[in-house]
């Protein structure tokens, strides 16, 4: 019962950072120190992952009518004849085939660099000093880029050319280093490539559903299907945590942007990283 408890926390933890641009890792790492599932360390580094495909399926719920390519059956009447007898046909959405095929371009980048280093990334750079860094660098950077607004070139998944879009693939790819923030990572390079906040968050959730299904995939093929039914439980309840508040940041962040900056994401990722510093190099050695 306490480690669903536990698990229930951690999926709010999930839900909140992964969409908002202040880094889940740099979160879910203070998260860990303070709570601690009673299981397995490879357990709890899949744990970390696959929680992520609730925060997919939100995305997958709020955005339906965007993402699904084919339309619903349509009746057209039978060589325009007036007997009362229809064809039923099927036809494909051309404007949302194209935003999947821009996002199949953006993933290519994390594709070729990611898979092959996710193993040294993990084992080098998941750790206090890193993702404390990286939560200041990018807490700087939003707020300079903010602080210089650029043009508004495309405001639209449909106005999103195809160079934009490799381009926040590659943005993509710094989130490779914890503690940038996947979506901190692509908002800032939309912004930065000429994107509207709105689409800039927009794609990114976009971008989020094959990317982190494919992370949440190779985390299971990694630890295996032999899940006692404690550990099920623990997964279930964190994932079904995640989807839920997920549902809620992202209803939040869309109608944030529409009105408001980035800057105060830059500000608390600022914080956060001084918090992160304070507690492992200060209070954690003072406590232990």
């Amino acid at each position: 019962m306490l480690d669903l408890l536990k698990a229930a926390i951690l999926g709010v933890v999930e839900g909140i950072t992964e969409w908002l641009p202040i880094s889940s890792t740099g979160h879910l790492i203070l998260a860990d120190e303070f709570i601690s599932l009673g299981m397995s360390d490879s357990f709890k580094e899949m744990f970390d992952v696959v929680i992520q495909f609730g925060a997919i399926l939100a995305v997958v719920v709020l955005f339906w009518g965007q993402i699904w390519p084919f339309c619903n059956r349509v009746a057209v009447r039978h060589n325009g004849e007036k007997t009362g007898h229809y064809l039923v046909r099927r036809y494909c959405r051309q404007d949302v085939w194209a935003m999947w095929f821009k996002v199949l371009v953006a993933i290519l980048p994390a594709m070729l660099i990611g898979l092959p280093l996710d193993d040294w990334m993990t084992e080098h750079l998941h750790n206090p000093p890193v993702v404390a860094a990286m939560l200041i660098l990018y807490g700087i950077l939003f707020i300079v880029v903010e602080s210089n607004p650029r043009r508004v070139k495309m405001s639209s998944v449909k106005d999103l050319t195809w160079g934009a879009a490799l381009g926040i693939g590659v943005f993509q790819v710094l989130s490779l280093v914890p503690g940038t923030s996947r979506s901190g990572a692509t908002i800032l390079g939309g912004i930065l490539l000429g994107c509207s906040r709105t689409l800039a968050a927009e794609f990114t959730f976009f971008l989020a559903i094959p990317v982190m299904a494919g992370a949440s995939l190779i985390k299971v093929l990694k630890f295996g299907f032999s899940f006692s039914a404690a550990e099920l439980a623990v997964l279930g309840m964190g994932m079904l945590t995640a989807f839920v508040v997920s549902m809620l940041s992202i209803r939040f962040l869309m109608s944030y942007v529409k009105r408001h900056d980035f800057k105060v994401f830059g500000w608390y990722r600022i914080l956060l990283g001084i918090v992160v510093l304070a507690y492992f190099f200060i209070l954690k050695p003072m406590i232990g």
